[in-house]
């Protein structure tokens, strides 16, 4: 049988957003720069977005830091999970390399434009990257002594401990959840035409998993050393919460996070576009 042609956006066309189809044929087509793009230039985009992540965190941290009190607890996640949402919107408008993101790299793979060879390449770069970007940039907030003591750095030592304490398969299924809506967050801002666009398609999904709790594996490169750094400071306490702890949460929702934009997003809106179509 002939295969169809993938269905990428007719570029003498303005829309205001693309049709799934569209979206998924562009991200498979997107995948080819993998290909072409110097290790160099992958690192320092992986580097960025530690850090883009690692803003958005840190943010979190300090307008929640006593809202609950005032609040509740259920709008001050749906507070914590819309500034939080800074990170992707620096990622996806700006331009970096995501590890989470990545995921979506599949799509290209499943249509034959790259091989998985080259997927395990990126991910493990984009993942060695973002953790330097994340551990740097929590170096840089523990030595600008913004919060080094008081309100702001028990509650940075709560999330820290928090995260380190969950149990393997309960942080597996967190990391599965979270990057389910955080492709689907990369897939919308493609779609969207706009910079507006970009930013609501950024905006709700991650605050939807903010909210809810779920694992978020660059997210938490950032949020488990920064607890580390302050259980140092004279006089706040953080027992429990070690080096071993971090590895023993990031291992799961790494692989959570993997399966979740892979299956749900990746493979899913594969097979529904492009299965038996063929590449431009």
């Amino acid at each position: 049988m002939r295969q169809a042609p993938c269905p990428l956006p007719d570029k003498g066309v303005e829309k205001r957003f693309l049709t799934p189809a569209e979206t998924t044929c562009l991200i498979a087509e997107n995948g080819k720069r993998v290909l072409n793009q110097s290790l160099s230039r992958t690192l320092v985009l992986s580097l960025l977005a530690g850090f883009y992540i690692a803003f958005g965190s840190q943010l979190a941290t300090i307008v929640t830091h006593d809202s609950a009190a005032v609040i509740g607890d259920g709008l001050t996640r749906i507070v914590a999970g819309s500034v939080f949402s800074l990170g992707l919107m620096l990622v996806v408008i700006c331009g970096a390399e995501l590890f989470t993101g990545n995921s979506l790299l599949t799509k290209a793979a499943l249509h034959g434009h790259i091989g998985w060879g080259s997927i395990a390449r990126n991910w493990t770069l984009v993942l060695l990257g973002n953790l330097v970007g994340s551990l740097f940039f929590a170096w840089l907030m523990f030595h600008s002594q913004l919060w080094e003591n008081g309100q702001i750095a028990e509650r940075a030592l709560a999330i820290a401990r928090t995260k380190a304490e969950l149990p393997f398969f309960a942080a597996l299924i967190r990391g599965i959840l979270c990057n389910w809506l955080v492709c689907l967050a990369v897939f919308m801002a493609t779609a969207a035409r706009d910079v507006t666009g970009k930013i609501l398609a950024c905006y709700m999904p991650i605050m939807a998993f903010v909210a809810s709790g779920f694992e978020h594996s660059i997210a938490n490169m950032y949020f488990i050393p920064t607890g580390l750094l302050l259980a140092g400071v004279p006089g706040l306490e953080a027992p429990g919460l070690t080096w071993g702890g971090f590895w023993a949460n990031l291992v799961p929702v790494t692989l959570g996070n993997i399966l979740g934009g892979v299956i749900f997003v990746g493979f899913a809106y594969w097979f529904i576009h492009l299965r038996g179509t063929k590449g431009a």
